[in-house]
């Protein structure tokens, strides 16, 4: 990472529900955080409620030491388009996406428009070489992202990215917002995260289980 080592600015890229979740899990632990929207007037609302300004993908990507990529993942490439990848160069950016496509689920699996062999965040750092993508927070519900209460104790978030020092920031986070971070090495290991969203859901397709998340268990 080009940029702060240490960064205290997010800029969050999406204004659903995994994004107003993590925007408030970073204000409330000790973080700077604003959220981006194509429409950011419908934030009215929540920056009024939250405190946490609101602006447009490429304001809040300027403003921001680092970001977090909180959209549909169809819609990925096209947010880092939108927030200018010149914003986001040798920062870090937590993308959270999967690469989940319209069909139905099939027996509660949930179709992808990738293949085995390859990944959404693989793509992106593709397209956007110059920018740190960390794979995270894309294998549980937004209900849990943050301070997860589990009686099993705290889950484990696997991670992964080519950026050593953007990992680092990502171990931090994740310990600051109640996790147990597990790095899986490079771009190529989100091939294997992204499908966990697959197998979290379905439980909650099959048995309306939402609340769960996985565990690393070591000798």
């Amino acid at each position: 990472m080009a940029r702060s080592s240490h960064p205290k600015r997010f800029a969050v890229l999406g204004s659903g529900e995994v994004g107003q979740v993590l925007a408030k899990g970073l204000a409330a632990n000790g973080y700077e955080a604003r959220i981006g929207s194509r429409s950011p007037a419908k934030l009215a609302k929540f920056s009024k409620s939250t405190g946490i300004r609101s602006g447009s993908f490429e304001g809040v990507a300027a403003w921001g030491e680092a970001a977090i990529l909180a959209v549909l993942g169809s819609a990925a490439v096209e947010a880092i388009r939108l927030a200018n990848p010149t914003n986001l160069k040798g920062k870090l950016v937590i993308d959270t996406t999967n690469p989940i496509s319209n069909d139905a689920p099939v027996d509660g699996v949930l179709s992808y428009f990738t293949g085995p062999n390859e990944s959404l965040m693989e793509r992106l750092q593709t397209a956007y070489p110059a920018v740190a993508f960390v794979k995270a927070f894309n294998s549980v519900g937004s209900a849990l992202m943050v301070h997860p209460m589990l009686s099993g104790g705290p889950p484990t978030m696997f991670y992964c990215g080519n950026d050593a020092e953007a990992k680092a920031v990502v171990a931090r986070l994740l310990e600051h917002l109640g996790w147990e971070g597990a790095d899986m090495g490079t771009a190529a290991a989100a091939r294997a995260l992204e499908p966990l969203a697959q197998l979290w859901c379905i439980p909650g397709f099959r048995e309306d289980d939402w609340v769960h998340a996985f565990r690393m268990l070591w000798p």
